[in-house]
């Protein structure tokens, strides 16, 4: 597997080449478009690296020194999109968690088919609102935002509607650690696994879980959700991506198909969320 982050820079490296280009079909150097546009030298040399992303204004002022105003826009739009690929979560938490859980809804409620992996804590669509309270606490406390945990964890469980009204398909896999991973207090755990022993009922719902020690195709990866063919969402300890490349969908839905092959299902999983419910005795 590649890097998450991969066709993030990838897209900034192509926005920064068509400026880069751009300028030497204007005929200027480095220094003339420093000058047309107002900035340091080294402002530019950092835009043509993608070492820096350039603002709507810097946009602007590009287009404007090189002779094609009307460039901008489309330039913008190119610029705002790789910008949006990844997005860190103290950005994301201004806003309060509620309103991060509540801004996927649209998101959930127009996808069709969905294939999760979790290798940390039982994915969000399957959270009771206990566990959820547990686990958003522990990312709160983390990332300094614990203002409305209460609220964050109602609006989770609310969100989750689609995992019951049949009007969907899921895919899930979890890493057989996440059975036991102590996020939450025993009595809580305890209400989230037998939770998860419904879910595995419902027909419209894969679970598998990839035992520990069994043999794999791949290593533990980084939790990610595809949703459709459209785009896959993952979830870094810094930031959100979005990867929206069709190679990069292809690449999470490859790998998501070989771990399924080696997950256990449905009596077999059962059996080990049993065993997990029976440890926290």
């Amino acid at each position: 597997m590649s890097s998450p982050l991969s066709s993030v820079q990838a897209a900034r490296v192509a926005l920064a080449t068509r400026l880069r280009d751009m300028r030497l079909d204007a005929g200027l150097a480095g220094h003339e478009l420093s000058v047309a546009c107002g900035w340091h030298p080294a402002k530019t040399s950092r835009i043509e690296h993608a070492k820096a992303a350039p603002t709507d204004a810097d946009v602007r002022a590009w287009c404007h020194a090189c002779g094609v105003p009307d460039q901008a826009p489309d330039l913008i739009a190119a610029a705002r999109s790789a910008d949006s690929m990844y997005v860190q979560w103290k950005r994301l938490n201004r806003a309060g968690l509620r309103h991060l859980q509540q801004e996927v809804v649209p998101l959930f409620e127009r996808t069709r088919s969905f294939r999760v992996y979790c290798s940390n804590v039982v994915p969000g669509l399957l959270q009771t609102e206990s566990y959820a309270r547990a686990v958003l606490s522990a990312y709160g406390t983390f990332h300094q935002t614990t203002t409305d945990i209460d609220e964050a964890a109602a609006a989770r469980v609310a969100r989750s509607h689609v995992i019951r009204d049949g009007r969907h398909r899921f895919a899930l896999l979890v890493e057989e650690s996440v059975l036991r991973s102590g996020i939450a207090p025993a009595s809580t755990a305890a209400e989230q696994l037998g939770s998860l022993l419904e879910v595995t009922t419902f027909p419209w719902v894969s679970f598998g879980i990839l035992p520990i020690g069994a043999e794999r195709p791949l290593w533990t990866l980084e939790s990610f959700t595809i949703y459709d063919e459209v785009h896959v969402g993952i979830e870094l300890l810094s930031a959100r991506v979005t990867l929206t490349s069709p190679g990069e969908i292809s690449l999470y839905a490859k790998a998501f198909g070989e771990l399924a092959g080696q997950a256990v299902y449905g009596a077999s999983a059962r059996s080990l969320i049993t065993a997990a419910i029976a440890g926290l005795e």
